[in-house]
């Protein structure tokens, strides 16, 4: 038998160019082993998962998909909730399936709580409580998001930074808190399926700010407001809770924009502002909760490259 190799994982703030250089990694890797692709991408992103929903989260294409097989995209229809559990299973099992194939998997995207779960396993948490939780959603609706932020702070700051200030994780934390006293991070967890390595880049503050900027712009160009108009149509965007899928960013403003409320350059930049603010969150919580340094493409490119040549003996 070959020696257990851990999983490589790529990821990076929005942006940066993580998709891409999966990509390449992949061909080059497929060159390198006389296949047209060695490696298969199980992509960890909580909105790529949305059957319709191609052009607000960067979809890979139908010829990126030809070239590369990808796990994980397109699996949920919108008006279906997804969650880090589901995606935990998913992954694990599409990770399974490429392994027997005698295939190398290459887990890549930047839902840091997603990639968080499936290297440390997922916590042991209780099963949720419909009426305490629908508590806390009327409350995060009347308080507001930093109101129900600043709980969790004071019970474990730690905790409340790796909220993300993602409203539905933070509404699953205070049910929790309220019940029991312990926040989800105070829990166990199941071990994790495989071990994993994680490998991030980034770009320089001014030019990851110029590309999220132009492909903002390119998205919205592209009939990014027709998309977040069929999802509406879909999903209404002013149901209370604010369902999973609205929160993907962009949409809102998008809708906006295909309702006349907004013009384009207006979207656009409150979009990029939005979208710059995140990133920097998913920077640090790449440095400080995956424990992996920032390199740049070049780095991350031959790191990988290394990586999984490990796996082939190439």
């Amino acid at each position: 038998m070959p020696p257990v190799r851990r999983i490589p994982i790529l990821t990076a703030p929005t942006a940066a160019g993580k998709s891409a250089l999966a990509l390449q990694v992949a061909l080059e890797r497929g060159q390198a082993a006389g296949l047209g692709a060695a490696l298969e991408i199980v992509s960890a992103d909580a909105f790529t998962v949305y059957r319709g929903l191609d052009i607000g989260t960067a979809k890979p294409t139908a010829a990126e998909r030809a070239a590369v097989p990808h796990h994980l995209l397109d699996t949920v229809e919108v008006t279906q909730p997804s969650d880090v559990a589901q995606f935990v299973q998913a992954a694990e099992t599409a990770i399974r399936d490429i392994l027997n194939r005698g295939r190398t998997p290459l887990v890549v995207g930047g839902t840091g709580f997603y990639l968080g779960a499936l290297l440390r396993g997922l916590p042991l948490t209780p099963p949720s409580e419909p009426a305490r939780r629908a508590e806390v959603e009327w409350e995060l609706q009347e308080r507001g998001l930093d109101a129900l932020l600043a709980e969790i702070a004071a019970a474990d700051p730690a905790e409340a930074a790796r909220m993300e200030r993602n409203p539905r994780r933070v509404v699953r934390a205070l049910e929790l808190y309220r019940a029991t006293g312990r926040l989800p991070g105070h829990y166990g967890r199941r071990p994790p399926a495989f071990g994993y390595d994680v490998t991030a880049l980034t770009r320089p503050p001014e030019e990851l700010g110029r590309r999220i900027g132009e492909r903002t712009r390119t998205m919205l160009q592209a009939g990014w407001p027709g998309e977040a108009g069929w999802l509406a149509a879909q999903v209404d965007p002013e149901t209370v809770p604010l369902p999973t899928v609205w929160q993907a960013l962009g949409y809102r403003e998008a809708l906006a924009v295909q309702r006349g409320a907004l013009d384009v350059a207006q979207a656009a930049e409150r979009i990029t502002l939005a979208t710059r603010q995140y990133a920097k969150r998913q920077a640090t919580f790449i440095r400080t909760q995956l424990g992996a340094p920032l390199l740049s493409p070049e780095e991350a490119r031959e790191r990988l490259l290394g990586l999984t040549a490990l796996w082939r003996g190439t």
